[in-house]
């Protein structure tokens, strides 16, 4: 019963919290006179419409009394927005379809939403308040075309989470809060420290590994990764750890020798590792926008990804990269990062990310 409480509070605090993040990504597609007005008050709304009963991080709510007031709440939000009774006309659907451009949705997935409101709204007297209902289906709709969001895991077995990307995105850092999270969940976890490119990058690796209470693999700086990952297989095996983790050096996603170097990881894992489970998980920082998108299309056929994770989803108005990359690439979004605590890396449930840009 303390098990579900618990959880209960904190989905209740994660709702809330993604609404303050993705506010910017709804100000892209709300009306801009509106945005500019009120954007800031409606963040207030926001964070604070039920704060109350989860900043005290209260555990023993029941769901009715973390959950459901929260969505009447916000219910009642969207009939008081002045954008709702709108009339939807050719000049607010241009409209709209600019704003969701800047949101970072791209033309790929922006015009044929753009081509199925302009037919579903012709002749109906459609307002506001009908396209975001539109709006909300069609995202579902392209989130629900890939596999799983969840986190795969086997008891019983070493799975393995190896985790690539480019420079700057946070790769090590979401490692380290992955870890945590493992570890605080009874999992035994294993760090392989295979980015022996970067200065100072297996040291980082091994300040979270004590910081999440772990054990690291690290081999003399400038040492093949692939022997890293080796060496880190090897000692899981034997001695019988839940989760593996492997770090990668950033890499840019134009440069073929680094590639190569990514794609001999990969291969000492299905050598030594074929009968393991494996997420291959990109991560990209959700400011990047479009350009996420080329990385992810060419990391997909080196590593073989199988999820990605978006951070810094707190400090950008662009999380229509998530959409793209679910229509493109067919590739779940697993986690999301949205904030600099330990406790920011969160599983990404598509329905939430969603209702909180309405």
């Amino acid at each position: 019963m303390a098990e579900e409480n618990q959880k209960q509070g904190f989905w209740g605090t994660t709702l809330t919290k993604l609404k303050s993040v993705l506010v910017k990504t709804k100000e892209q597609v709300a009306d801009p006179e509106q945005a500019a007005d009120s954007g800031g008050n409606e963040t207030d709304k926001i964070v604070s419409g039920n704060t109350s009963g989860n900043a005290s991080g209260n555990a023993s709510g029941n769901a009715s009394g973390n959950f459901e007031p929260q969505e009447k709440a916000h219910k009642a939000e969207q009939t008081e927005k002045p954008h709702h009774s709108a009339v939807v006309d050719e000049e607010y659907i241009e409209n709209l379809e600019e704003r969701l451009i800047k949101a970072d949705l791209g033309m790929p997935v922006v015009e044929p939403i753009i081509a199925a409101l302009r037919q579903e709204a012709r002749g109906k007297n459609w307002t506001g308040k009908d396209v975001d209902k539109f709006l909300k289906e069609q995202f579902d709709l392209l989130l629900s075309q890939t596999k799983g969001s969840k986190l795969t895991y086997e008891e019983g077995k070493v799975n393995i989470y190896l985790v690539v990307g480019v420079n700057g995105v946070g790769k090590t850092t979401s490692i380290g809060k992955l870890a945590a999270r493992l570890k605080e969940s009874g999992k035994k976890v294993l760090l392989a420290a295979g980015d022996t490119f970067r200065a100072a990058a297996e040291s980082q690796l091994e300040i979270w590994s004590k910081r999440a209470g772990v054990d690291i693999v690290r081999l003399p700086d400038g040492s093949d990764p692939g022997a890293v990952v080796f060496q880190a297989v090897k000692k899981a095996r034997e001695e019988n750890y839940d989760v593996l983790l492997i770090d990668t050096a950033g890499r840019l996603h134009n440069k073929v020798n680094l590639m190569d170097e990514l794609k001999k990881i990969r291969s000492v894992i299905e050598k030594h590792a074929g009968d393991l489970p494996l997420e291959s998980l990109l991560v990209l920082d959700a400011s990047t926008g479009q350009n996420g998108l080329q990385q992810a299309k060419v990391f997909l056929d080196i590593a073989g990804l199988t999820g990605v994770v978006l951070t810094k989803l707190d400090g950008t108005a662009k999380g229509g990269v998530v959409f793209a990359i679910a229509r493109e690439l067919k590739i779940p979004v697993k986690l999301i990062g949205i904030g600099e605590k330990l406790e920011d890396l969160r599983d990404f449930e598509p329905s939430l990310f969603v209702e909180a840009l309405f």
